[in-house]
C-alpha cells in the first residue's frame, strides 16, 4: 500500500500532465481536512513521506509552563519526558499520529478530497495552457454534437464549435477530424470553457499562414481579412521584401496555396488584395474585378462616395452588395457606390437648383456642387467660413452668395404661405352663379 500511493502520484502526474508537487500538496491538504474531522480541536499536520508512501499525520503542542488548553499544549516537564529533553516554554513539538487512529470515514472524505483537488487543479493547468492560445489555429476529432454545437476533442480537453461558428451547409460527424480558430478561452465552474470558430477572419489568416511560408516568416504581411463565411472572403496582403510579390506568394503555383485554403473553407472565394496606404487607391484594388472612374474622399465621416462606368457597377456591388460590403469591411471606409449616369443626373439636378439662387452664375454654382453643396437649402444654412474656404468664391463673393440663397428660402416660404389664399379665392363660386342659386 505504501509503494501503492507513490505510483499512483507519478501515474496522476504522467496521465494529466502535474507536477508531482500539486498532486502531493492536494493530498497532504486532502489529508490534512479529513483528520480535523477526526481529531477535532487538536493542532493537526500533513506530510508526505516519499521514502514510505505515506501521508504522516503529526500531532502538534506548543510547551508552555502552565497547561491551560491540553489540546494544543504541554508542560515543560510532561514534554521531557515523553517527546523531547531538550524542549523549552515556547518549542513546538510534533508527535506522530498512528494511522489506525484517522479512521475508515476520514479516509474516504480525504479520498474525494484529493479527487476534486485534482480535477480543479487540471482544470486551472488546462485553463493556464490555453489562455495564452487564443488567435491560434487547432485540429482535434469531432465527440458529438449538442444542439446543433460541435463538441471538439483537443487531445487534453474538449472545446466547443458553436452553430454561430460554423460555415453555413458545413455537416460534421463523429470522427472526423476538424480544424478551428480559438476564438475565447474562459473559466466557468465547470472548467475551462474554449470557443472555436471556423468563420472568424482570424482562421482565414492563419492559414494562409499555414500554406505560405512567406506569411508565416513575416516576410509577406496579412494587412486585414473580411469574410461571408462559405461564400466570398478578400484579404489585402502587403510585402516587405520588394523582391517578394504577395500576392504571387498567396496564390502560389498554379494556385495551389489559395485553392487548399478554398477547399478547407468548403469553396469560398478568396480574393486578394495588394495593400497601400493611399486610403483611395486601397479602395480601388478592394472593389476589384469592378473599375472604378473617381472617388469622392470625406475624411470627417470617413467615407467615400466612389463612382463607377454603368456596365461596372454591378460588378462593383455584387451579388446582394457582397462585393462592397467586403471591400468596405477590408478597407475600413464607408463606401456609397454609384454609376456614371445617376451622378450625372444628379449633377443637373443640383447645377439647376443652385443656379435658381438670384445672382448665382453657372461657374459658382459648379464651384459649389464640386465642393458638396447641392441645394439652395444647404447653401443657405452652411457656416460662412466653408464657403470662404471653397476656392473661387473668396470672403465678399461668399457673404453675397449666403445672403441670396437665405433670400431665395424666405421667397419659396413665403410663395408657399401665400399659395393657399390664391387657391381660395379661386375655387369662390361666381356672383351670378350664387344669384342663380338663390332664385333656385
Amino acid at each position: 500500500m505504501q509503494s501503492d500511493l507513490n505510483r499512483v502520484i507519478e501515474q496522476v502526474s504522467k496521465e494529466k500532465g502535474m507536477d508531482r508537487s500539486v498532486i502531493i500538496e492536494a493530498l497532504e491538504s486532502a489529508m490534512l481536512s479529513a483528520a480535523k474531522r477526526t481529531f477535532g480541536q487538536k493542532r493537526v499536520e500533513a506530510k508526505f513521506n516519499p521514502d514510505i508512501g505515506e501521508v504522516e499525520l503529526f500531532e502538534i503542542k506548543t510547551v508552555v509552563a502552565q497547561v491551560t488548553d491540553s489540546e494544543t499544549e504541554i508542560d515543560r516537564e510532561t514534554a521531557r519526558r515523553t517527546m523531547d529533553p531538550e524542549a523549552e516554554v515556547d518549542d513546538e513539538l510534533l508527535s506522530k499520529l498512528p494511522a489506525a487512529a484517522f479512521g475508515r470515514i476520514a479516509a474516504q472524505v480525504a479520498k474525494q478530497s484529493v479527487i476534486q483537488k485534482v480535477c480543479e487543479a487540471e482544470r486551472e493547468l488546462i485553463y493556464n495552457e490555453f489562455k495564452n492560445r487564443k488567435g491560434e489555429l487547432f485540429s482535434g476529432i469531432v465527440q458529438r454534437v449538442e444542439k446543433k454545437n460541435i463538441i471538439v476533442n483537443l487531445g487534453r480537453t474538449d472545446a466547443v464549435l458553436p452553430e454561430k461558428e460554423q460555415i453555413p451547409w458545413e455537416r460534421y460527424r463523429q470522427g472526423d477530424r476538424i480544424r478551428a480558430y480559438i476564438v475565447d478561452v474562459e473559466m466557468s465552474h465547470k472548467g475551462p470553457q474554449i470557443i472555436l470558430s471556423r468563420t472568424h477572419p482570424g482562421f482565414l489568416i492563419k492559414l494562409f499562414e499555414q500554406e505560405a511560408p512567406e506569411v508565416y516568416e513575416g516576410i509577406v504581411e496579412i494587412k486585414g481579412a473580411a469574410r461571408e463565411p462559405g461564400s466570398r472572403a478578400k484579404i489585402a496582403v502587403h510585402s516587405t521584401d520588394q523582391d517578394v510579390d504577395p500576392v504571387g506568394a498567396c496564390v502560389g503555383m498554379k494556385g495551389t496555396r489559395v485553392q487548399a485554403v478554398v477547399q478547407e473553407l468548403r469553396g469560398e472565394r478568396v480574393d486578394i488584395v495588394p495593400w497601400t496606404q493611399d486610403a483611395a487607391e486601397y479602395v480601388c484594388r478592394a472593389l476589384l474585378p469592378a473599375k472604378v472612374s473617381k472617388i469622392i474622399l470625406d475624411e470627417d465621416d470617413h467615407a467615400m462616395e466612389v463612382i463607377v462606368p454603368d456596365d461596372q457597377l454591378s460588378l462593383a456591388i455584387g451579388k446582394k452588395g457582397q462585393n462592397v460590403r467586403l471591400a468596405s469591411r477590408l478597407t475600413g471606409w464607408k463606401l456609397d457606390v454609384r454609376s456614371e449616369a445617376e451622378v450625372e443626373v444628379e449633377h443637373s439636378r443640383a447645377l439647376a437648383q443652385l443656379s435658381s439662387i438670384a445672382g448665382l452664375g453657372a461657374m459658382t454654382a459648379e464651384l459649389l456642387y464640386q465642393n458638396g453643396f447641392k441645394s439652395p437649402e444647404e447653401v443657405a444654412t452652411a457656416d460662412l467660413d466653408t464657403l470662404i474656404e471653397i476656392e473661387g468664391i473668396g470672403p465678399e463673393k461668399a457673404s453675397a452668395v449666403l445672403q441670396a440663397a437665405q433670400d431665395h428660402l424666405e421667397a419659396q416660404a413665403r410663395a408657399i404661405e401665400e399659395q393657399p389664399l390664391v387657391e381660395e379665392v379661386l375655387e369662390l363660386p361666381a356672383t351670378e352663379e350664387l344669384e342663380a342659386a338663390a332664385q333656385e
